[in-house]
């Protein structure tokens, strides 16, 4: 194969491969929820849907969900600005699509003897462009609540461009202290330097150089996917259903998918950033190489399949803690969320940066 067939080729199966497994991982997590909400609830999950009699605990229910929003009926409400009414769900769905091209999902490894990377695109601004086109997420809200011509979409609208805006603040700031630890915004490199140790036993992943950044950053991250207890954009007691109350479909069904996605994608984003990414404790290309010198040597596939495996199974966890928190806290109220925004977060992440740089400053000397 020549060099231009194997370069699109490539870049190609990187973006079906990440692609598939980010809506892969949404149907699975849809399943999880439900079953996640049984469990803590203590009632009966999804056991309906089946294939030949064979319910497969449930699983078949995001299928049979996906086949109802493609043929339940497709409205818009007489009072809708028809246009941004259409265009609303394109916009949450997109933006959090573009965010996963610059995550890595493995070392590069070589095919042909061409070096090819895990990762569609390995820029040099990194998390700044992940913070960009996320933050276009806020548009699609708020358009929809506002195109829909009714009142309770515009309040949901409105509340979630408070809360998303007020959140961006804390959750940019308490990356700072990552960025100055690891001297880059490149998410490549910041994987790469979390595979060394500290004081040679401890992995440096941001979660222990940057603990107060991690809390910070993963509470913004649960305001930001306007999930319980921060889903005052949706507030069923409140707002019947919120932004998307005039919604339904595959119009409905893509607000949903954005949400989901988010919610993967942010998984993502945490294991990333604060817990080595695909770096596996003490795992080199060779195989373990434990403190005191003992190690044992792996084939280089293994290592491979282990560090792929590796951010995935990290991923996996923070989806559930999703549903977890979901399921286990009540909903704040408005005042509370703007207070715990503006008056908490946002003093503890100027604080983070300034102890961050002070530290760094007396470790030089």
């Amino acid at each position: 194969m020549t060099g231009p067939l194997f370069d699109l080729a490539v870049v190609l199966i990187r973006i079906g491969v990440v692609f598939s497994f980010c809506m892969g991982l949404v149907m699975v997590f849809v399943w999880a929820e439900r079953k996640g909400a049984a469990y803590i609830q203590d009632r009966r999950g999804p056991n309906r849907a089946s294939i030949l009699g064979w319910t497969a605990w449930g699983m078949f229910h995001p299928l049979a969900d996906a086949i109802k929003f493609l043929f339940k009926e497709d409205f818009v409400p007489d009072n809708a600005h028809r246009a941004y009414y259409v265009i609303a769900p394109m916009f949450v769905i997109a933006p959090v699509i573009l965010s996963v091209a610059v995550i890595p999902f493995g070392p590069d490894v070589s095919i042909f003897g061409r070096r090819v990377m895990l990762q569609i695109a390995d820029l040099n601004m990194g998390f700044l462009y992940v913070l960009a086109v996320s933050g276009m997420t806020v548009y699609g809200i708020v358009l929809g609540g506002w195109a829909s011509g009714s009142k309770y979409p515009l309040l949901g609208g409105l509340r979630s461009a408070a809360q998303m805006l007020s959140y961006e603040v804390s959750m940019g700031l308490s990356l700072v202290g990552i960025f100055m630890v690891f001297e880059s915004v490149r998410l490549s490199h910041i994987v790469l330097e979390q595979g060394e140790l500290l004081f040679g036993v401890i992995p440096k992943w941001g979660v222990f150089v940057q603990p107060i950044g991690f809390i910070l950053f993963l509470t913004a991250q649960y305001a930001e996917a306007n999930r319980t207890p921060f889903d005052l954009p949706e507030g069923d007691s409140e707002l019947v259903g919120g932004y998307h109350t005039e919604y339904g479909s595959f119009k409905f069904s893509m607000f949903m998918m954005g949400e989901y996605l988010h919610m993967v994608v942010s998984s993502v984003i945490v294991a990333t950033l604060f817990f080595g990414g695909w770096q596996f404790p003490y795992l080199h290309d060779t195989g373990f190489l434990f403190p005191g010198g003992f190690s044992v040597s792996l084939p280089e596939i293994v290592v491979l399949l282990m560090r792929c495996g590796s951010i995935f199974v990290k991923s996996l966890f923070f989806t559930w803690m999703y549903v977890w928190v979901r399921w286990t806290i009540p909903r704040f109220r408005y005042d509370q969320v703007m207070r715990l925004g503006w008056k908490v977060l946002l003093p503890l992440s100027l604080a983070n940066v300034f102890v961050t740089g002070l530290v760094l400053l007396l470790l030089e000397r």
